[in-house]
């Protein structure tokens, strides 16, 4: 019956041959999911796989704005809204000139299976606009999400869609969303996560997706013996999540030696910690998207142009954006003996790079297992905001360490129950649609 997988990916080929982003993400789900159509034709019966890689609705919107100057100007907006047979659609907003129908299917379709791995009840969806908030003073930024979420907040609601934020969308996007949602229904409710800590948002949100990495390369470290004390570990990104990594590996005895922006890659021998760490925070509010500004401070490395991954390292995590390490790296990574690469951001290594770690037997986490502290994080910020209460930030740390154990040992019982032990791509693939196929069955043809 694996021919019914080649059908259905054959299909999207055909209808979507456009959405290069989208069909690289539903070849890599569905090419792993071989073994479980074949075990039962249940799935196939039921259309499934046509109906999974087909999103519920798509919502795509102008928005007008103001800018300082009193000129008008416009951009798209998009809501995908992927799957919700376990919960209300989840995912992100993006803000950035890149936005487009492809990468945000494919963000949504990926968010369908990392939810499901949370244990918490969500589906998946994604969001955003190409509209660029770098460079635009807080009023042009206030005005355009205002004018965004006056057509977005049709579409949501706390039992809905509950959107969250992402590249571009930080707690200053959220705020000004928030606030025109909660005027135009006039009601104040969990609708969006990634809230401020007064009004609503979860401790360690921010930190939440890189320590959730951390947490995850953890435990794949554990199954051959070995731990973080005294590993060097390359970052690449220096947002939030590779901040929240490197706070938590430097706690866990790991160095972490490298950050990059599109500028190029530093290189610090000595390790990112401290008041190394705390700068990164600087960076970010600076909105310069330089990661020369910290070789120029603390007198390191830089490399313009060039990504992270030449620098021997026992551990290499890609924090930034989609396809940023491709085969090329991964044999520089394989020569000089990288022992386990997890993927920190949505889908940053090429399916060639991920089958030559594969195929070299170097650990592997995929990014819908790996990085899934940010939205299980987010989903006991929807927890807290259903209670009306809020919990410390040990509480939700040590639950989103118990989640993210749970993901591992989900994977890795998957893979091992359908014929490929240790593969974690095809463990957290199988183990996330399991959840939601079977859910799909048992509410009918809808």
């Amino acid at each position: 019956m694996s021919h019914y997988v080649d059908e259905v990916i054959s299909s999207v080929k055909e209808r979507y041959y456009w959405e290069k982003e989208f069909i690289q993400s539903v070849e890599e789900v569905l090419n792993s999911l071989r073994a479980v159509v074949d075990k039962d034709p249940k799935y196939k019966k039921h259309k499934i796989l046509e109906r999974i890689v087909e999103p519920e609705r798509t919502v795509s919107f102008r928005v007008c704005w103001q800018d300082d100057k009193g000129e008008f100007q416009v951009n798209r907006g998009y809501r995908v809204q992927f799957n919700s047979a376990i919960g209300p659609y989840k995912g992100g907003l993006r803000f950035h000139p890149s936005v487009n129908l492809s990468i945000l299917k494919f963000l949504g379709f990926e968010q369908i299976f990392k939810n499901s791995l949370t244990t918490l009840p969500m589906g998946g969806g994604k969001g955003g606009s190409d509209f660029d908030p770098r460079g635009k003073s807080d009023s042009e930024v206030m005005r355009f999400c205002q004018a965004f979420m006056s057509e977005l907040f049709r579409h949501i609601g706390p039992d809905t869609d509950v959107p969250a934020g992402d590249i571009g969308v930080g707690g200053r996007e959220i705020g000004y969303l928030f606030g025109q949602y909660k005027k135009l229904v006039n009601e104040f409710t969990g609708v969006l996560t990634g809230k401020g800590i007064n009004w609503g948002g979860s401790l360690i949100r921010p930190e939440a997706t890189g320590f959730g990495v951390t947490y995850f390369a953890e435990e794949m470290l554990k199954t051959k013996g070995m731990d973080f004390n005294g590993k060097k570990v390359a970052l690449s990104g220096f947002g939030n999540v590779a901040w929240g990594a490197a706070l938590k590996i430097t706690e866990l005895g790991g160095k972490v030696v490298t950050l990059s922006g599109p500028d190029g890659f530093i290189y610090d021998p000595d390790g990112i910690k401290g008041e190394k760490i705390d700068y990164m925070l600087e960076m970010r509010a600076s909105g310069r998207d330089k990661v020369q500004d910290y070789a120029d401070k603390f007198k390191v490395k830089f490399e313009a142009g060039k990504r992270p991954w030449s620098i021997p390292v026992d551990v290499a995590i890609p924090c930034a954006t989609q396809n940023e390490l491709d085969l090329n790296d991964a044999k520089e990574l394989v020569k000089n003996g990288v022992k386990c690469v997890v993927e920190a951001a949505n889908m940053p290594c090429t399916l060639d790079a991920v089958k030559y770690f594969l195929d070299n037997n170097v650990l592997f986490g995929p990014a819908k297992a790996a990085n899934a502290g940010g939205v299980a994080t987010s989903g006991l910020e929807m927890s807290q905001n259903s209670m009306r209460l809020s919990w410390s930030s040990k509480e939700v740390d040590e639950r989103l360490h118990g989640i993210m154990i749970n993901i591992h040992n989900a994977c890795q019982n998957a893979a091992k129950e359908f014929g490929t032990p240790g593969n974690l791509v095809n463990g957290a693939n199988i183990a996330g649609f399991l959840k939601v196929a079977n859910a799909m069955i048992d509410q009918g043809l809808v």
